[in-house]
């Protein structure tokens, strides 16, 4: 082993969503000197897209690193919404050890025990960092106690249970060994914790004589160097302009490429180089076509290495193209090619999706963890010029020994007392069954239960609700149990137009007395348009755009008397919680529709009918 090699550490952050990873890479940086003292840095940093800032999540893992003292520290932050856990499952082939974040107050979550049980099994490093201890209701003792809990459930060997702790506040940027050594005034710095990594995580091993073995993990763009393939050294030593084999796993054969350009991480950087060693994080530009999981290996030893096993998808849409009559008026790209090669150009590089074509050439089953990793899909896409249309998420199920199986989720929920009755209503509905409820902790009840993915579509919104807001959810894929039976998850029918043309207030108005609008006055709209929704099980049919017959007894300014209420605007995740079987979501750059997907009015009602004869039959 080298010298560089012995001063060298891979980690990855790992923890719950919203528990202070990104934050506290943020601190690490700072407290590493890699920001001059008079630069102005925002806050999240590594949260580089514009969605991840709105959001306030991760969504994608990314690279940094940092010096301290002789010792670089190679940092990949990850998501924590367990719907991007396919990105947390790759990058940790990168990594030697991991820094597991856990709130001060919330304690392990779900997502806490899938990205521990995924660390553990790999045999990384554990060293556990309880962040928010500034907090007004911290209980770090009582956390800690329940991280050593989750450790003995998950099977840790003795090496494993006596793992490192520092007690931290990433958003002051500091961090200490001992919670008597706590700052009263609430200043130090991340010492601490850089001191730990050094002295716990262990230095890459390998053979830097052996040929050349480099693993693929992440995938990258820019505009002027091309496809970018990030991923860590296991053996040898690459080199810039060096010839490479491009293998994989399972498969005969090789192709061949050139490493242009070899860069590593610095702070927010990439740099070039011209070596790089085992043990590395590097990325390699000029190789068009690597995929993930794919190794660069010597062009006389093709020894491709094995990629982590990822969790299989649980959710499906069907993603189409654009054919409803306001098609084509606001966006870039619109026919099927184009749908197609964005998609298949997301699988290259998000592993825990999958793309199925169908029998039409215009339509594509994307399968993915959950609705929100679809949704930021589809929010991606129409950011760039993209129109698409989407069906309603469905639970992707499998047979075991002929019994119908279907995805079963771990579920948190903690809200105030005085709601406690009606959640457990409303999901004993959706075949949710209880598995542990925890005494009131400052006001709030922790319950744990087991329910059905498809039982979770369409909930999200009624349980804010329910609850005034003031309700927390978090969920996670436990496993694949048998078929629970029909849920019904809308029970609402909606107002649907029944002409083209432009919405006027006259029509409006009569149409707000059936139900909830979801549009307003000028608003284009075609015949099968969601206009709104009703109280009632059925659909209703609603002329919008009629307007007041004109008369010569009319007085002046009658229509002023006209008032209409604020209609409701649905975000693209409330729409994809809401829509029904027979409905598809039209996404465009600038607007969002609920569209059935039979526009014409009488052929839905024989097609209402013929439905109603073969139930009865």
């Amino acid at each position: 082993m080298s010298e560089a090699t012995e001063n060298l550490r891979n980690i990855a952050i790992i923890a719950h969503v919203d528990h202070g990873k990104t934050t506290l890479v943020d601190a690490m940086l700072r407290g590493a000197g890699t920001f001059r003292l008079n630069e102005q840095v925002q806050t999240r940093v590594m949260d580089s897209n514009d969605l991840e800032r709105e959001r306030g999540i991760t969504i994608l893992a990314k690279n940094t690193s940092i010096q301290y003292g002789k010792a670089r520290v190679n940092i990949v932050d990850t998501p924590g919404h367990a719907d991007f856990g396919g990105e947390v499952e790759r990058v940790l082939k990168m990594v030697d050890g991991v820094l597991l974040i856990v709130d001060a107050f919330d304690g392990p979550m779900p997502q806490t025990r899938f990205v521990l049980h995924k660390a553990m099994d790999l045999g990384l490093k554990v060293c556990v960092v309880i962040n928010k201890v500034d907090r007004p209701d911290s209980r770090p003792e009582e956390v800690l106690d329940l991280v050593l809990d989750l450790f003995i459930e998950l099977d840790a060997s003795e090496d494993q249970l006596d793992f490192p702790v520092v007690y931290a506040s990433a958003r002051e940027g500091y961090a200490v060994k001992d919670i008597a050594d706590l700052p009263e005034d609430g200043k130090g710095t991340m010492l601490p914790l850089l001191d730990m990594i050094l002295e716990e995580v262990p230095a890459p091993k390998g053979d830097v004589d052996a040929p050349l073995q480099m693993l693929i993990s992440n995938i990258d763009y820019d505009a002027y160097v091309g496809r970018i393939a990030i991923g860590r050294i296991e053996r040898g030593v690459i080199e810039a302009g060096q010839q490479v084999a491009i293998c994989k796993m399972g498969e005969e054969g090789f192709s061949r490429g050139k490493v242009v350009k070899l860069m590593r991480f610095e702070g927010l950087s990439r740099v070039p180089v011209e070596r790089a060693e085992v043990g590395e994080i590097v990325c390699v530009a000029g190789i068009s076509g690597c995929e993930i999981g794919e190794t660069f290996c010597r062009i006389d030893t093709p020894e491709p290495l094995d990629f982590v096993q990822i969790d299989e998808p649980t959710i499906a849409m069907t993603f189409s193209v654009n054919d409803s009559p306001l098609a084509g008026r606001e966006g870039k790209y619109l026919t099927s090619r184009h749908l197609r090669d964005r998609l298949f150009r997301e699988m290259e590089k998000n592993v825990s999706m999958l793309l199925a074509e169908t029998d039409s050439p215009d339509a594509f089953v994307v399968k993915g963890r959950g609705e929100l990793s679809l949704s930021i899909l589809i929010e991606t896409m129409r950011r760039e010029g993209y129109e698409v249309q989407v069906s309603k998420p469905q639970v992707i199920l499998k047979e075991v020994d002929g019994q119908k199986m279907e995805p079963v989720e771990e579920l948190y929920i903690d809200v105030p007392e005085e709601y406690v009755g009606t959640v457990i209503e409303k999901l004993g509905s959706r075949k949710a069954e209880m598995t542990a409820m925890q005494p009131p902790r400052r006001g709030y009840t922790r319950m744990i239960f087991t329910i059905p993915s498809r039982g979770l579509i369409g909930y999200r919104s009624e349980f804010l609700t329910d609850t005034k807001g003031n309700g927390i959810m978090n969920s996670v894929i436990k496993d694949f149990e048998p078929w629970k039976g029909e849920i019904d998850t809308r029970s609402a029918g909606v107002l649907v137009a029944t002409e083209s043309g432009e919405a006027v207030t006259y029509g409006l108005h009569a149409a707000q007395e059936r139900g909830e609008l979801f549009i307003s006055a000028g608003t284009p709209v075609y015949e099968g348009m969601v206009v709104g929704r009703t109280t009632k099980s059925d659909d209703i049919s609603v002329n919008v755009c009629k307007k007041k017959h004109v008369t010569n007894m009319r007085a002046s300014g009658s229509d002023d008397a006209l008032r209409l209420v604020t209609p409701t605007q649905f975000s693209l995740e409330q729409f994809l919680e809401f829509v029904a079987d027979d409905e598809l979501i039209e996404v465009t750059p600038q607007s969002i529709r609920l569209r059935k997907q039979i526009l014409n009015t009488d052929q839905r009602a024989k097609q209402r009918s013929r439905r109603k004869l073969s139930v009865e039959e």
